[in-house]
């Protein structure tokens, strides 16, 4: 398989871990542990894992959970499950209990690949009838079924505004497609080497990097999970020509006291910054200090990452816009869902090869978040003349958190658990962090002793840290519209 940045990889996950495996080259590194997985070793250990599934009796299709953080083990699960025709049903470790559970049930998973650190969670919460699956039970191997690339690959959960997380469905052919943008707008190389310190249950982690060094021959050094402290190290230890992260990631580093070598700054080609807007004071300062490019890109789970990129230097690079689209477009829709003239703001909508199948048993949703052949994001923007795209809000009330959407509604509803709540609505307010932060607003009965200190503890036993208000207001009444919905965007601005 040879990759071609005039169109889409062809065939299946299997196919291209196969073409790989015709050398010996390194595929993933680890810099933490010192493991090395050559492209061959990796195919080899997942085709016999694949083996092992079939061997159980898995239908082909089947939901296969995954349950780990960055790390060898969680590769291999990955491209066994992949290389078997099951679906990979990524597990987001910091959703938090009630989340995880939803996606364990939801997905119908029967199976599951799980961390030991995630061992004893996943016994508390999991569904009736999931196997937790161990090397002992992958013994008994059966001959791999043919498939093809409309083959399920991916069943990743987001959050929407409805609460309830959404599960993304990717087929192989969109899943490659989604490395094959990346390596499009990167110019990535047999020669280049990402650095992945983005969890690989998230669309950025496994796409960008995981699929993005599959699909361009590269390779890969993988982290467990960022570290300011370790991250130039690592980087020179495993040197890595490129990186991807998320604005919060860039401010540590820029306001961190560690200076990276010359000689990792000299190797660097770039990084890349997705998942939310990148402020451009801190694009500007840390390129200045590390002398290191900095990509600002636009992706969604639903389009397996990357629908938009800022070229290459020397190509321009528009600081405040995630750039123009590559390997897909992009158009601004009108109210009434078509293409709007150009200039004009709307709605911001993909089509391309690395758009989602479906959200998985919900074709209500699936319906409504299409219009035609194009997918909308839920994003407002405009195309500059020289076909940049600037966001200008979202149409969604999603609270985006170092990178993560969180839905409002979640945690509303965590808070209305409590009887003495009368309204609640969690919302946010910009954090120079980590973009936004989690705060919320409530009215509660008269006479009532819920302290702010009470509810957050209890926000944080159902939904994990991560998700919860750093602080709760409480208000008298919370502010509604003429149909008494209550105005959920008028919270930042009215509290303080």
């Amino acid at each position: 398989m040879i990759f071609d940045k005039r169109s889409p990889p062809k065939g299946t996950v299997r196919d291209w871990l196969d073409a790989r495996a015709q050398g010996c080259d390194v595929g993933i590194i680890f810099p933490e542990t010192g493991d090395v997985l050559s492209w061959r070793d990796l195919r080899d250990t997942a085709r016999d894992m694949a083996q092992g599934l079939v061997g159980l009796g898995i239908a082909q299709g089947e939901s296969i959970a995954i349950v780990h953080p960055n790390g060898k083990d969680g590769v291999l699960a990955v491209y066994a499950v992949l290389y078997g025709g099951f679906r990979a049903t990524m597990i987001n470790l910091a959703a938090g209990p009630d989340a995880i559970a939803y996606a364990l049930d939801h997905s119908g998973a029967h199976f599951a690949f799980v961390h030991e650190s995630q061992t004893a969670t996943i016994k508390a919460i999991a569904p009736d009838g999931l196997t937790l699956l161990t090397d002992d039970m992958l013994q008994d191997r059966a001959g791999l079924p043919a498939f093809g690339p409309d083959q399920h690959a991916l069943l990743m959960y987001t959050s929407g505004t409805t609460g309830q997380p959404k599960g993304v469905v990717h087929t192989h052919s969109s899943l490659l497609a989604g490395g094959w943008t990346t390596a499009v707008a990167h110019e990535l190389s047999p020669a280049d080497r990402g650095f992945c310190v983005l969890p690989i249950y998230h669309i950025n982690g496994l796409c960008v990097t995981m699929m993005g060094a599959l699909v361009s021959g590269g390779s890969l050094a993988m982290a467990s999970r960022f570290s300011v402290s370790k991250f130039w190290d690592q980087a020179e230890t495993a040197q890595v020509t490129w990186f991807s992260v998320v604005p919060t990631i860039i401010s540590h580093l820029l306001h961190s006291d560690i200076d990276p070598s010359a000689a990792v700054c000299n190797r660097l080609r770039f990084g890349r910054s997705a998942s939310s807007a990148l402020a451009v004071e801190t694009q500007s300062a840390f390129e200045d200090r590390f002398k290191v490019p900095i990509v600002e890109t636009m992706g969604l789970t639903e389009t397996a990452a990357q629908i938009l990129s800022n070229p290459l230097p020397p190509g321009v690079r528009k600081i405040g816009s995630p750039g123009i689209s590559y390997g897909n477009e992009v158009c601004i829709l009108a109210p009434d869902l078509t293409p709007a003239p150009p200039m004009q703001e709307g709605e911001i909508a993909v089509r391309g090869p690395n758009v989602m199948v479906a959200y998985l048993h919900n074709p209500a949703a699936t319906a409504k978040t299409f219009a035609g052949e194009w997918l909308r994001t839920g994003d407002l923007g405009h195309v500059d003349e020289d076909g940049y795209v600037f966001v200008t809000g979202r149409l969604k009330e999603l609270i985006i958190k170092g990178g993560e959407n969180i839905a409002p509604r979640e945690i509303d509803e965590v808070l209305y658990s409590e009887p003495d709540i009368i309204e609640a609505a969690a919302f946010a307010r910009p954090c120079k962090s980590y973009g936004e932060r989690v705060e919320a607003a409530v009215s509660v009965k008269p006479g009532s002793d819920l302290s702010e200190a009470a509810l957050i503890d209890l926000c944080q036993q159902r939904l994990g840290k991560f998700k919860s208000p750093d602080c709760i207001h409480f208000l008298t009444e919370l502010p509604k519209g003429p149909s008494g919905k209550i105005q959920r965007l008028k919270l930042a601005a009215l509290v303080t």
